[in-house]
């Protein structure tokens, strides 16, 4: 089972120091110590746990160290930044893991730019030496990137001339869409194994400036420093992130605010949220006070850890049934606390991070369905995961409360990747309807909810049991492959940007490329990296 819990004193392949308002995060990759004994991490390649660290100190920064405002992206290895994603892991790993691998990577990027964006912490990248596919593509999410010039450095996207794949974590979109670098330029840099180098990256604005060897370190400190000066807004003190320490069985895995449980035999996983009991803090110094331990954290970092490890553990899940238990009204009080304090920094950070959760449920390649009965609390910051899902089904009983509600955090909080709420993406037909549905006073039972648009279905109680059975049973016998394109297609209506370019070429062309022989073959370029062998493609075009 892989683990997605780690802590700075666990790293392995990063060293992270904070010095005033700067921090330095330097890849220094452990070769021996890739997440499989099958291959070497050498050259500072990446796997998928060098990447679980570096989410982890993103997010760390962000929470523990308000008081950053630049961190220095580096390399602890003379000559080299990073030779991105490791070709033998790629190689040997199943096409699912490949895949999955690819998204984890690109919302860890994602999230290091939203620090940049939102949290007043500039990234910069040190490119110390070769800086090649994944390499180049985690420079490229930071603000700035300074290359070194010795003669031999370069910035590269070799994939599609060596591997016969695609930069898999944004570096197409992010060279046009982030860097603006003119269509032609980039056709030739994405088809040059070697890269550019020197004044040339910088002319076609590959990198922001490159800095001879002598001077380097002293010019990347000068630059940081000017990045720091940005931002001069008071935080803190920190907040630390204690690992979460779920209890875990052979199909359960029990959290204090969340319960995940699986259904092999019928592909079909639960996610339980409990929602908020007793006396919860009333403004944001409550809030601060109470820190990782704050209810709505603590929930969303336990959502968080469960759709990491259903993307990664158990891959033959095709459906999540999503479901709450608690108090509509103690939902949407807490949700209205962190509304009014939400100009407060840890307030924001904990409601970036739910953002950013809420974003990996969308991302999420299972079908989910709602299921809204008695005791349910989807209110509010919880009826986003309700409006996340495929479908939402409500039990209509007159002899049972059951309703969803509306709050302050419903406006705009959590915005998809499309840049819209998902109420607006929900009715982009009726854009009008979101501010109607927003100043409805408490909550919707089943039949106003369905004809409100709220939810799939409103079900009465003597066709509840045979409508979900089918529902699930139906959902669960269709192709995972078709379902997963449906999905990702339905998901996000309205305006593209870079963020969802990112993840729909992903979803389609990656996934698509690396089941061709072309690249995974017998013959395939990337099964045929590092032997003397050339690799045979087929030829035509599709």
């Amino acid at each position: 089972m892989i683990s997605f819990e780690t802590s700075p004193e666990k790293y392995r392949h990063w060293k992270l120091r904070v010095e005033g308002n700067l921090a330095f995060l330097d890849m220094d990759v452990r070769e021996d110590a890739a997440l499989r004994p099958d291959y070497k991490l050498k050259l500072n390649s990446y796997d998928l746990g060098v990447d679980i660290e570096l989410n982890d100190a993103v997010q760390r920064l962000r929470f523990e160290h308000p008081e950053v405002r630049a961190v220095v992206l580096g390399s602890g290895k003379p000559g080299i930044f990073c030779a991105g994603a490791n070709i033998f892991m790629l190689g040997t790993s199943s096409h699912v893991f490949k895949v999955n691998f690819c998204k984890y990577t690109n919302e860890t990027r994602l999230a290091l730019e939203d620090a940049c964006q939102n949290s007043g912490q500039r990234y910069l990248a040190a490119c110390n030496g070769t800086t090649a596919g994944g390499g180049y593509e985690l420079a490229l999410a930071c603000d700035e990137i300074v290359l070194v010039e010795d003669g031999n450095s370069a910035v590269s996207l070799p994939e599609t001339p060596l591997l016969a794949v695609l930069p898999g974590t944004g570096g197409l979109t992010r060279v046009t869409d982030k860097r603006k670098v003119r269509r032609d330029r980039a056709d030739v840099f994405c088809t040059l194994a070697e890269g550019i180098k020197g004044q040339r990256a910088v002319e076609w604005g590959l990198v922001d400036a490159v800095i001879p060897r002598s001077r380097f370190e002293q010019a990347v400190l000068d630059r940081a420093r000017r990045l720091a000066a940005l931002d001069r807004s008071e935080k803190g003190p920190g907040v630390p992130l204690p690992t979460l320490e779920p209890a875990i069985s052979e199909n359960e895995i029990r959290y204090r605010h969340v319960t995940f449980s699986v259904d092999r035999a019928h592909r079909v996983a639960t996610l339980l949220v409990k929602g908020p009991e007793g006396p919860q803090p009333l403004g944001a110094d409550a809030i601060h006070a109470a820190g990782a331990d704050f209810y709505t954290f603590r929930l969303f970092r336990e959502i968080d850890h469960v759709l990491l490890h259903l993307r990664f553990n158990e891959p033959e899940i095709g459906l999540l049934l999503i479901k709450t238990q608690g108090d509509l009204d103690a939902v949407e009080k807490l949700d209205e606390t962190l509304a009014r304090s939400s100009g407060h920094w840890f307030v924001k950070e904990i409601l970036l991070f739910m953002k950013r959760t809420l974003k990996r449920l969308d991302l999420t390649a299972r079908s989910l369905f709602a299921m809204i009965e008695p005791e349910s609390c989807f209110a509010g910051c919880l009826m986003e995961l309700a409006l996340a899902c495929d479908r939402s089904y409500m039990l209509d009983n007159p002899e049972e409360k059951v309703d969803v509600q509306l709050s302050p955090l419903n406006t705009g909080f959590f915005p998809m990747s499309n840049g819209l709420s998902r109420l607006q993406s929900r009715f982009l037909a009726e854009p009008g309807r979101v501010a109607e549905l927003l100043a409805h006073p408490g909550g919707f039972d089943a039949r106003a909810a369905e004809k409100a648009g709220l939810v799939t279905f409103a079900v009465d109680d003597l066709d509840w049991s045979d409508t979900v059975r089918v529902a699930i049973e139906e959902r669960a016998s269709l192709s995972p492959d078709a379902l997963t394109g449906m999905e990702s297609n339905l998901r996000f209506g309205g305006p593209e940007t870079m963020e969802t370019k990112i993840f729909g070429r992903l979803s389609a062309w990656q996934n698509w490329i690396f089941v061709r022989p072309n690249a995974v073959g017998e013959k395939g370029a990337l099964s045929l990296y590092g032997k003397p062998e050339r690799p045979g493609f087929d030829w035509k075009r599709t």
